[in-house]
């Protein structure tokens, strides 16, 4: 009996002290701000009046709340979280604030298959400018013609240039705010007129060549656009060089910093290899004839399946009529001094292989081939697929037939995106993500040519698509320049 007494006893005894404890607790105020710490949301540090601004039961106070613009709406919840809107208007009802949503005025969406008179599927036109407010020098003429285009980024101001070939010059336009373009300048074509123009960028500085009598190459440092006034201006090129005369198109390696001039009165049009590592002090270092003449190219330091020739440096060109043939030839040209042909592959009913480009992963090579259309050899636009997962034996894997008759010209890839410029079928993107089974499926276009799309030479020249903005620069050869962006 006296031990059961004894366990009521400590039982009672346990049920008092947990009872103190809790009554302890239900009036502790570790912050001494007020409020108990049993109802405060932040009971560690001082916050009397329980603010708590995105409603998640923790005081802000004590929870780091990012407020960029100090509206009093944490980023976390703000509709604009880098200019100030404590009111959160959203006109359209789009989940971005109107206080940070650009209204873009020259902006022409894509809506019910037209950007204005422009024929598109997924597109919109964001600007464009035409060929006579592109051109303002006294040599004007009504032959006056686009060519080819590139773009630049000027990491320092973050600005976007769109780079356009004329036939009387280049022009350089500042295109980050496509409601307030700059024409920023021209640069002269170095000796005469030319329909044939080609423009790449390397370390700032755009090296352009042209088909013009002994026009040899120009580069012209672009860190200059950053600085002028009084717009548009007169360029000078920071380098003629003349070693070689005409051109007909240059390829740059950014990885190695040699540029490539192909089509050129060397090496029988093959590629002449320069060194631009210094920009402004381009040197010769020979060439490579083997292969024929080469109307373009892409050069890699190489990373793809091949295992062989890792870390080589492998030109692809796509080369026309070598004894009256067409073909794709591969070129180890890391040695400059031996270069070394691996490979060349042709294909039926060819026209003039004209232009090609990697896949990312560089396993595949997608060709272009010009006159196929035009003479009439295939109904509708052809892109050749090939397989290079053997660089000494590449295979055509299979051909894309397009949905118009229009000529191809240049084609590009940005990831799983090739961009085509389809000359009166404007430019077409297609969807490579099952390119391995030999399969491309157009997804968008945009037709800067709405009369027709007959197999003949007007309408878009070239694409570029590489900005990380997503801007697209195109350039149309009776029409100027295109900016335009993905829906």
């Amino acid at each position: 009996m006296k031990f059961k007494y004894l366990s009521i006893v400590l039982i009672f005894s346990l049920i008092f002290l947990a009872c103190s404890k809790s009554s302890i607790s239900a009036i502790e105020d570790d912050d001494n701000d007020g409020v108990l710490n049993s109802i405060d949301n932040c009971p560690e540090v001082a916050n009397p009046d329980q603010e708590d601004a995105n409603n998640n039961g923790i005081g802000d106070a004590c929870e780091f709340i990012e407020d960029d613009d100090n509206d009093g709406v944490a980023n976390s919840i703000d509709n604009c979280p880098e200019v100030a809107n404590p009111n959160q208007e959203d006109a359209n009802n789009n989940g971005v604030g109107d206080a940070c949503e650009i209204t873009e005025l020259n902006k022409i969406p894509c809506e019910n298959g037209f950007a204005g008179v422009y024929p598109c599927n997924g597109y919109d036109l964001l600007m464009s400018i035409s060929l006579d407010d592109l051109d303002f020098s006294s040599t004007s003429s009504n032959n006056l013609a686009g060519n080819d285009s590139w773009g630049w980024t000027d990491t320092t101001t973050n600005h976007e240039y769109a780079i356009i070939g004329l036939s009387n010059g280049t022009a350089f336009v500042d295109i980050t705010d496509t409601d307030n373009p700059v024409h920023v300048g021209n640069l002269p074509t170095r000796t005469v007129n030319s329909s044939w123009r080609d423009i790449k960028v390397y370390s700032d500085h755009a090296f352009i060549v042209s088909e013009a009598s002994n026009h040899g190459m120009q580069v012209i440092d672009l860190t200059q656009l950053r600085d002028i006034s009084n717009s548009p201006r007169i360029l000078a090129a920071d380098v003629e060089f003349t070693e070689f005369g005409n051109a007909h198109n240059i390829v740059i390696n950014e990885a190695s910093g040699y540029a490539y001039a192909v089509g050129t009165g060397l090496y029988g049009g093959g590629p002449v290899f320069i060194n631009i590592q210094n920009p402004k002090s381009p040197i010769l270092e020979g060439g490579f004839s083997e292969g024929g003449y080469s109307h373009d190219a892409q050069v890699v330091n190489y990373n793809g399946p091949d295992s062989d020739y890792t870390g080589k440096e492998i030109l692809i060109g796509s080369n026309g009529e070598r004894n009256g043939i067409n073909e794709v030839v591969i070129t180890d040209v890391t040695d400059k001094q031996n270069p070394k042909k691996l490979s060349n592959i042709s294909y039926s009913k060819e026209g003039y292989t004209h232009q090609g480009w990697f896949t990312e992963d560089q396993r595949y090579f997608i060709v272009g081939d010009e006159l196929d259309e035009y003479d009439g050899n295939v109904d509708n636009t052809r892109i050749l697929i090939f397989d290079l997962l053997d660089l000494d034996n590449p295979v055509l894997l299979s051909e894309y037939f397009g949905p118009t008759t229009a000529i191809d010209h240049n084609g590009y890839v940005k990831e799983n995106t090739f961009y085509l410029a389809n000359y009166r079928a404007g430019v077409r993107m297609h969807d490579i993500a099952n390119i391995a089974s030999g399969t491309i499926t157009e997804t968008g276009f945009f037709d800067t040519y709405p009369a027709d799309d007959e197999p003949l030479f007007n309408g878009v020249w070239n694409v570029y698509p590489f900005f990380e903005s997503g801007k697209i620069v195109v350039s149309d050869i009776e029409k100027g320049l295109f900016i335009l962006r993905k829906q």
